[in-house]
């Protein structure tokens, strides 16, 4: 087995998400797997109603058009980034297997790289068609603090470790029937969460540096965070 990452030279990336709201880890993590990859742009898909998260613990989610206006917000002035709004105009949950159904038409016969954390990338055997999401796209995951990289063997969730063959070092892995590769990406260590900053807000504590300044007030103003909504 090879032990060099695959390549996904002049590649487009996707980084979906909640961005409950977007913040300063996000886009760090974006310019980083960017940077790594050789991706020649990357595009923030923010989820309208994102299957595995609800407000059903008092811990808001921003409406969909808010924080899709905040990721647009955040990443302009930056040639790489752009924003596209197909889930939050699609109907239904935001299920990635058809954003990446959709994205796959489009760039054909190229496949883009998806941009998700290892916790994330984890759960991945929960998502709708797991196994047919490793077909549709490449995926780069990245650490994120704590943790540090280690090997896939570790990360793969239950299930379809089968279905890819795990380079000598550990670090990317290559799909036996798809050809689609996996690639864990190391970034710098902020320890920057949504939910610490939504927590900030609610405790009335300052956000500041930690939201990118093109939003920081807009989110803030906003109240969406101000009060812990009823159960």
């Amino acid at each position: 087995m090879k032990t060099t990452g695959p390549s996904a030279q002049g590649s487009v990336g996707l980084y979906g998400g909640t961005f409950n709201p977007v913040h300063l880890g996000h886009l760090r993590a974006a310019e980083e797997v960017a940077e790594q990859l050789g991706l020649e742009r990357m595009i923030f898909v923010p989820s309208a109603r994102p299957p595995h998260k609800n407000a059903a613990d008092g811990d808001p989610i921003a409406p969909a058009a808010d924080r899709l206006a905040w990721v647009e917000a955040a990443v302009r002035g930056n040639p790489r980034f752009s924003v596209d709004p197909i889930e939050v105009e699609r109907e239904g949950p935001s299920y990635l297997v058809d954003t990446l159904r959709a994205f796959g038409k489009r760039l054909a016969p190229a496949r883009p790289v998806f941009t998700l954390g290892c916790d994330a990338f984890r759960e991945m055997d929960t998502w709708r068609e797991p196994k047919t999401l490793f077909t549709q796209a490449n995926f780069a995951v990245t650490t994120r603090p704590p943790l540090r990289r280690g090997s896939l063997s570790e990360w793969l969730p239950e299930g379809l470790g089968g279905a890819f063959e795990i380079a000598d070092d550990g670090l990317s892995a290559c799909h036996r029937d798809a050809g689609t590769w996996i690639q864990l990406v190391e970034i710098t260590a902020l320890d920057v969460s949504a939910s610490q900053i939504r927590a900030r807000i609610r405790e009335g504590r300052s956000v500041r540096y930690l939201l990118p300044e093109a939003i920081h007030d807009r989110v803030v103003s906003s109240g969406i965070y101000s009060v812990r909504t009823p159960e």
